[in-house]
């Protein structure tokens, strides 16, 4: 098998803001597989907070191909590697070579009948106005997700309700609230006909919500990572955020699924703003999800060939066989 590893940045058409932070490119690595003729590819941006970055990301790599000698297979990439980025570019790239390899889709392997898929739209923190404005020019997007922080959060929904009335409304708070806030705001939350509130608290400051009757249904990213996280989380939050990046790849999201199945949790796939090569194996995980998150390229000043259209109402495409699966 030859392996190949790359960096790919994708500068922002504009700077994009949430809870703490700013961003302005995407800085990914790309695993490239190729056997017999047949190539698969995977794409990561990691996460932050569990400290990847494009270097971080490829030295894991470069490290799990000198300790298997160059051998690939899914035991050794669960086995070895770290949830994160590497591991996802890794394990995305092997599901992409084994669709190649046996001639089938993802579809097929799988034995899911696709079906198409709305995205919302995500809004990053400004003033209330400025908000507004962006809500109005995502007409074509029936489903808008909210970036808040502790700063004025309230006008800002108002403002944007105000400005699209027919939206679906969702909120992400990426950790910045305390409980006592999130208590105060949910009332305001379920007049303005918000539809669901991800991650309010901090990771690990998150205990308050055990027990927590919430009027808003409360959805968990940053405080679920992984499968080996999911059964706390369940019991605190009635949303499960899938993200590649987070849970090192389809494989582990898989589990999550079949965990959620069983219990009748609902789910959320989401993203961390890459190509739509990093959107692709979402996809197959939108497939179980009553909330969709895929909106990453409409950030990118340029995506990659053969990427995802993104149509009126927020319908995406299905991934084309030169993406990937």
């Amino acid at each position: 098998m030859k392996i190949k590893i790359e960096k790919h940045a994708f500068p922002y058409k504009k700077p994009f803001v949430i809870t703490g932070h700013t961003f302005i490119t995407s800085k990914t690595i790309r695993v490239i597989l190729e056997e017999d003729g047949y190539i698969g590819r995977g794409e990561a941006l990691g996460i932050g907070s569990n400290g990847d970055t494009d270097e971080t990301m490829m030295a894991q790599l470069q490290q799990f191909l000198i300790h298997t000698k160059g051998i690939v297979t899914n035991e050794l990439i669960q086995k070895l590697l770290p949830l994160g980025g590497a591991r996802n570019a890794l394990d995305c790239a092997l599901w992409d070579l084994t669709a190649k390899k046996a001639r089938k889709s993802i579809w097929q392997l799988l034995s899911i009948e696709p079906k198409r898929l709305a995205t919302v739209a995500t809004i990053g923190i400004r003033t209330p106005k400025k908000m507004a404005i962006e809500a109005r020019e995502l007409s074509k997007y029936n489903n808008l997700k909210i970036k808040l922080s502790g700063n004025e959060p309230i006008a800002a929904l108002e403002a944007v309700r105000t400005a699209r009335p027919d939206a679906t409304l969702i909120v992400d708070v990426n950790q910045g609230w305390s409980f006592s806030e999130l208590k105060e705001y949910l009332p305001q939350a379920q007049k303005l006909g918000i539809q669901m509130i991800e991650q309010p608290l901090p990771r690990g400051a998150d205990e308050d919500l055990e027990g927590f009757k919430s009027i808003v249904p409360l959805g968990v990213d940053e405080s679920c990572r992984d499968s080996t996280e999911y059964e706390i989380s369940a019991r605190r939050y009635d949303i499960i955020n899938i993200k590649l990046d987070k849970c090192g790849g389809l494989t582990d999201a898989l589990r999550i699924i079949d965990f959620a199945n069983k219990d009748g949790k609902k789910l959320m796939i989401g993203n961390m703003c890459g190509s739509s090569l990093s959107m692709a194996p979402s996809y197959v995980v939108g497939q179980f999800c009553k909330y969709i998150d895929i909106d990453g390229p409409l950030f990118l000043k340029n995506d990659i060939k053969h990427g995802l259209d993104f149509m009126n109402g927020g319908f995406v495409s299905k991934p084309k066989k030169k993406l990937w699966g």
